[in-house]
């Protein structure tokens, strides 16, 4: 082309007029390339945003603040921090200073809370050795300085020797016994609240056994290995003796018309080759806003959706949950999607972290105010809820979409703050299902709160024996985290119904259930 350009003052018309369409394809053919070289650069660079979207957010999930906001108990905990430095500081500086030979005015002293009246006291007495004065007179007693401090024992076994004792008739030769008290453990040598604390300080507090082990061997009970099954191990079998109490707390949860699901992963050792694989733990609760506070775990072997399809069984409702498509195939069979907000703010604020999109942080900004109107109206009843939704919610929510819809136009396809879009835009649907019933909630947190101690406990127990070993816990963990719920003493609660159990009718099995549940009377 350029040497044709160069030509061309020598060319006469004739010759012009034939170079000229060659021109005209060249420059066409140039554009063509140039066209597709913009159009490849477009994309590399979707695809370098979208590469560092996603190195940000896995850089903030293993490094970053787990949370999205800094709630108030961490500005809490942060604000005592501080004092407590401050106050040390101040001491230091306090005993370094050189001392005044009078002081304008008192110094107070600080108060120190009482510790509670209901902590078992053990009185130590401090006398003088000699109770005569130096001048030969008795000392009289005139009063007392007490002083509290607190102690701790740890591990304190005590061992209960049931006596039955033999009563026999001289005349006729009847000898007559109590029967055997019924355990939870035939004829094992934990009481119920030793099962207890062996399960709580497992599924609550994230102890392994085998650190219990140690704990118990501390307190100078040694560790039984040569019996089988060895202790404690073989006592959390106890477990199964749990399921018809965990099937009775199921029913109750499928009994309301709003339910909360999903699931995590857990570890679990495959029989014969001793390697693990993913197993998941499904969790089911009635809605934030039911009036039923429990929450049942379901252990399964995969995260196949007929898991969830089998729990649920002829279950019809409206179920909260994220967009995981194993729940997909229920809602074509009469159960209603309910979205859940919070994911989807959760992308566009990843997105704002990453690379402080203003169009993430706009979307942020309409979400937050969904939120606040939420937290209004979260105590009241469903109609008063639903008719405030009706009047300031949907309007921000009708205004979010129009703008999320003129931004995708924006956008180019592929990026990350295109797929933040798409994933509230094709749902919004679901997401807004809240808008038109009082009762459901704006978001699936509920459930993931309950949820969060499988994944603490997960660190430290690692994996799951078995399959049956799974579903043990997954009973014993719905009964624990339930009574927490309705405010109960796992442990206390534990306790009473291990011992309770083994008598109890069948048809009273509900009495037992953690929003129902009365302790003994002593």
């Amino acid at each position: 082309m350029v040497v044709a350009l160069e030509s061309l003052p020598s060319l006469n018309a004739e010759q012009l007029r034939e170079l000229i369409p060659e021109l005209i394809a060249k420059i066409a053919q140039q554009s063509q390339m140039i066209a597709a070289k913009d159009s490849d650069i477009l994309y590399r660079q979707a695809k370098i945003d979208k590469l560092t979207h996603e190195l940000a957010t896995l850089k903030r999930w293993k490094f970053g603040r787990s949370s999205e906001l800094l709630n108030a108990g961490q500005v809490s905990l942060l604000d005592e921090t501080i004092d407590a430095d401050i106050a040390a500081i101040e001491q230091e500086l306090q005993n370094l200073a050189p001392a005044t030979k009078t002081e304008t005015q008192p110094r107070q002293q600080p108060k120190r809370a009482a510790l509670p009246a209901g902590l078992p006291r053990v009185d130590i007495h401090h006398e003088p050795d000699s109770t005569t004065c130096g001048c030969g007179c008795q000392l009289k007693r005139i009063g007392e300085d007490v002083s509290e401090k607190l102690d701790y024992t740890p591990g304190v076994f005590t061992v209960e020797q049931h006596i039955r004792g033999k009563w026999t008739c001289a005349q006729c030769e009847t000898l007559i016994q109590a029967p055997v008290p019924a355990q939870i453990i035939d004829k094992g040598i934990p009481t119920s609240g030793l099962l207890a604390q062996v399960l709580v300080a497992k599924y609550s507090d994230h102890l392994p056994l085998y650190r219990q082990e140690r704990i118990f061997g501390r307190a100078g009970v040694p560790a039984w290995r040569c019996r089988a099954p060895p202790w404690p191990n073989g006592w959390a079998i106890c477990g199964v003796q749990l399921h018809p109490l965990v099937d009775a707390l199921k029913g109750e949860v499928l009994s309301h018309v709003v339910l909360h699901a999903d699931e995590t992963p857990v570890e679990m050792l495959k029989p014969g080759n001793k390697k693990t694989h993913r197993a998941y733990l499904w969790a089911y609760a009635p809605g934030a806003f039911e009036d039923l506070k429990a929450v049942v775990y379901d252990f399964c072997e995969s995260r196949a959706g007929q898991h969830a399809r089998t729990f649920l069984g002829t279950w019809k409702g409206s179920l909260v949950c994220d967009d995981y498509a194993g729940y997909k195939a229920g809602f074509v069979t009469g159960i209603t999607e309910a979205g859940c907000m919070a994911h989807s703010r959760r992308k566009f604020f990843d997105l704002h972290v990453s690379s402080k999109s203003q169009i993430a942080g706009q979307a942020c900004a309409y979400i937050s105010q969904l939120y606040d109107v939420e937290r209004e109206v979260k105590h009241l009843s469903a109609d008063e809820r639903l008719q405030i939704r009706q009047a300031r919610s949907k309007p921000l929510a009708d205004a979010f979409k129009e703008w999320m819809l003129l931004q995708r136009q924006k956008i180019t396809d592929g990026s990350a703050t295109a797929k933040a879009l798409d994933y509230s835009l094709k749902r919004w649907g679901a997401l807004t299902q809240f808008l038109d019933d009082g009762q459901l909630p704006i978001d699936n947190n509920w459930i993931e709160n309950q949820i969060r101690p499988i994944a603490i406990g997960r660190n430290n127990w690692l994996f799951a024996g078995s399959l049956r070993a799974g579903q043990r816990a997954a009973a014993v963990m719905s009964l624990i985290q339930s009574a927490k719920l309705n405010g109960h003493d796992p442990y206390a609660y534990l306790k009473d119904v291990l011992a309770r159990l083994p008598t109890q009718k069948n048809s009273q099995i509900e009495e037992l259930l953690p929003h129902r549940w009365q302790p003994t009377k002593p």
